[in-house]
């Protein structure tokens, strides 16, 4: 029995990620200029150059330690924390989301704004039937 440690298997890492980001291989392939079969062949591969490993991870919004260091162990610590959390705060919608308006107050401006443009509207249209 081996104790040394299992290499990073970097495609599959990418393709875990793009998964859990929703994204298909094609959509990938054309945020980053190639084609559905070579993101597939990136994807079975151990190893990536630099350069491609830089676009990938821009295009997955990630960066490239997130990549390197990917583990489907610290995916599900992730959300297990984030759900310990958000369920001790009462609501998991808006966990760690505060307001820093009154929404009240943009329901009013957005009204006020719409009955400004229709005073504009009529008058315009009066100014079009006087002449």
């Amino acid at each position: 029995m081996s104790t040394t440690a299992k290499p990073k298997h970097i495609g599959r890492n990418i393709s875990r990620i793009r998964e859990l980001k929703g994204m298909k291989q094609e959509a990938l392939a054309i945020a980053i200029g190639l084609s559905q079969q070579t993101v597939s062949n990136i994807e079975s591969s151990e190893t990536i150059d630099n350069e491609k490993l830089t676009e990938i991870a821009k295009a997955l919004g990630v960066s490239i330690e997130a990549i390197e260091n990917f583990s489907e162990e610290s995916v599900f610590n992730f959300f297990n924390n984030f759900y310990d959390n958000s369920s001790s705060q009462g609501n998991s919608f808006n966990q760690g989301m505060y307001a820093t308006f009154n929404p009240l107050d943009k329901v009013v401006e957005l009204y006020e704004r719409l009955v400004q443009a229709e005073k504009e509207k009529v008058e315009y249209l009066e100014k079009l039937l006087k002449k």
